[in-house]
């Protein structure tokens, strides 16, 4: 039985400005972009998120939801330093840690001797220690794996931390919403809810031939995950499965042209990154990402191991042939395989795990 702890520092941007700037505190405060430059709320505080402020949202739509919201940039060099020394205290007790993001991470403490081996003593030590050497908080979710560990660690935000023991499973699993599920977007969750399916109670209650029936492979894992079924391991290293650069243009780019023209420094910014990455011999294809004016976006792949600027061109003819109108964003990526693998793999091969594109 593992024991596994999930650590979410709580609004881990914004958090790091208030501490920097304690003036910032009792204000409803976003970091992100400009809203003149159609800049994103990277995070935002819990002030503002009364007003219904979130991450991913626009800054101009977040100033119209909070009028007094103090935007501050970001500064990426700070929160990963930050986010280095969070890490360090997690290394304190376990070898066994898988960073999600700058602010999140996987723990196995299984075989952690400290706090007599108690997984939610562990937990309790490393958030004391994150408040008082980093000076901001961090939730924690602890449970025998990691499905369970990272809904648990959501459950009392923020600075808060919530165990389920295995005894606790079947009751714990039991009431959650559908929505829970990793894998259940809306689309999904909407037609859970045609088939009377919104709480994980309710799909227990299928046998899982009807769950592939409706849900393909993916019945497979609802079937596990609604009784509290994962066996996915903390593993400290993951396997890169793409590398991509894009870029938002502060005015729509107008026509076919100037979208050419701006691919050129794009591509040049990709060779840049697969440079650095050493990954050339790893290419197994290319993929290309156009969100047009009124936020339509579009991708387009294909198979190869060059990454000239005709190789994108091509995509991009294609992509523009399904809107033809102004673009906001381009992004252009390649995708990875194994040093390992022996064959190709197919470029929509876990597409389901393909990172976002940044």
């Amino acid at each position: 039985m593992r024991k596994i702890i999930h650590c979410d520092c709580d609004s881990f941007y914004a958090s790091v400005e208030m501490r920097d700037n304690p003036a910032l505190r009792d204000l409803p405060i976003a970091v992100g972009g400009s809203p003149n430059k159609r800049g994103v709320v990277a995070t935002c505080n819990y002030k503002a998120r009364a007003y219904g402020v979130h991450s991913a949202m626009p800054m101009s739509q977040a100033l119209r939801a909070c009028p007094k919201l103090v935007i501050v940039p970001t500064n990426m060099r700070k929160y990963q330093q930050e986010s280095a020394r969070v890490s360090q205290i997690f290394h304190d007790f376990t070898h066994l840690v898988d960073p999600l993001s700058l602010d999140e991470a996987f723990l196995d403490v299984s075989d952690c001797t400290i706090a007599q081996g108690s997984a939610t003593l562990i937990a309790t030590e490393i958030r004391n220690r994150v408040r008082n050497e980093v000076g901001i908080t961090i939730s924690a979710g602890i449970a025998p794996n990691k499905f369970l560990a990272k809904i648990a660690s959501d459950w009392n935000k923020p600075d808060g931390q919530f165990t389920v023991t295995p005894d606790d499973v079947a009751d714990f699993v039991e009431q959650l919403p559908v929505e829970k599920l990793f894998g259940v977007g809306t689309v999904t969750a909407k037609k859970m809810a045609r088939l009377g399916l919104l709480t994980c109670g309710d799909l227990r209650a299928q046998p899982i031939t009807e769950l592939t029936r409706h849900f393909g492979k993916f019945g497979i894992r609802l079937f596990e995950l609604s009784r509290g079924i994962d066996e996915r391991e903390v593993k400290t290293h993951r396997k890169r499965k793409s590398l991509s650069a894009e870029r938002t243009y502060a005015q729509d780019l107008p026509d076919q042209q100037a979208c050419l023209e701006a691919l050129v420094l794009l591509v040049a910014e990709l060779e840049a990154r697969i440079k650095r990455a050493n990954c050339r011999n790893q290419i197994a294809g290319r993929f290309m990402k156009v969100r047009f004016t009124g936020f339509e976006t579009t991708t387009v792949a294909s198979t190869g191991f060059t990454t000239s600027v005709n190789d994108y061109e091509q995509l991009f003819s294609t992509a523009w042939q399904r809107q033809a109108k102004p673009v906001r964003l381009l992004g252009v990526g390649v995708k990875l395989k194994s040093t390992n693998d022996t064959d190709q793999l197919g470029l929509f091969d876990n597409l389901a795990d393909e990172p976002q594109i940044t």
